[in-house]
């Protein structure tokens, strides 16, 4: 059995894993827990009660945060012309074309966290599906990453700000990371909120029972803990 270290085992002794908590309650207690000597993303986890295998019941978009993930996204655009000029001028970490597509399919470089391409470029992007592909970074219009070519500044600006993509799993659950245990409790919350939110708007009309099953969260290091699911929607509503 593999051992963990005395600073998770003296966190873990703080949450009840029977316990439900309010959502500020719980944000308090990951906070708490949270006793890395770096600053540790604050995760979660929703099970929902869904099939991803039948292709009416995934769930599958984005969400702006309206406090940001607490990280320095990196981004890269395919684009030409004035759409590249309109991504670097937004932020984009990298634009090119050509130039980036045989980087990425000769080096098999992946420096970079998210991917946006203008519809044009997409002929050539799709060339890439098995380099970005298993790594979620293949641009897709479903989460708003193929867009217009003036489309381009605004979509660079919303990453940069803090705007995640998500997708459900085979079991059934989200993973999403929301932002920084360094945070200030409010902000994590309304992050936290708004993607509860989202995710209550999307429900699949097939989906039958229960909907949201679960919500946990916890930061990198520290332990996991539940969520009281009315509470987080009534937050969510309350936004």
């Amino acid at each position: 059995m593999p051992r963990t270290g005395k600073r998770y085992r003296e966190a873990r002794q703080k949450v009840d894993p029977e316990t439900r908590y309010a959502l500020s309650e719980a944000v308090a207690l990951l906070k708490e827990t949270a006793v890395a000597k770096f600053d540790e993303s604050v995760d979660m986890a929703v099970k929902l009660g869904v099939n991803p295998r039948h292709a009416d019941q995934m769930v599958r978009g984005a969400v702006s945060l309206p406090h940001g993930t607490g990280k320095d996204v990196r981004v890269l655009v395919f684009a030409q012309g004035e759409a590249a000029r309109a991504a670097e001028e937004a932020g984009a970490d990298f634009v090119g074309s050509d130039d980036l597509v045989n980087k990425i399919q000769n080096e098999n470089w992946t420096d970079f966290d998210k991917v946006v391409a203008t519809r044009d470029m997409m002929g050539k992007v799709g060339r890439l599906g098995r380099v970005l592909g298993p790594r979620g970074l293949m641009p897709n219009p479903k989460v708003g990453t193929v867009v217009a070519p003036e489309d381009v500044g605004a979509t660079v600006g919303d990453l940069k700000r803090g705007k995640i993509d998500f997708r459900v799993e085979k079991a059934g659950i989200i993973h999403a990371s929301v932002g920084k245990a360094s945070m200030d409790a409010a902000k994590l919350e309304a992050n936290i909120a708004t993607l509860i939110g989202t995710l209550m708007r999307m429900k699949p009309a097939s989906a039958k029972g229960q909907y949201m099953r679960s919500v946990s969260l916890s930061s990198t290091m520290g332990p996991g803990i539940r969520v009281d699911i009315s509470d987080a929607q009534r937050a969510a509503e309350g936004r």
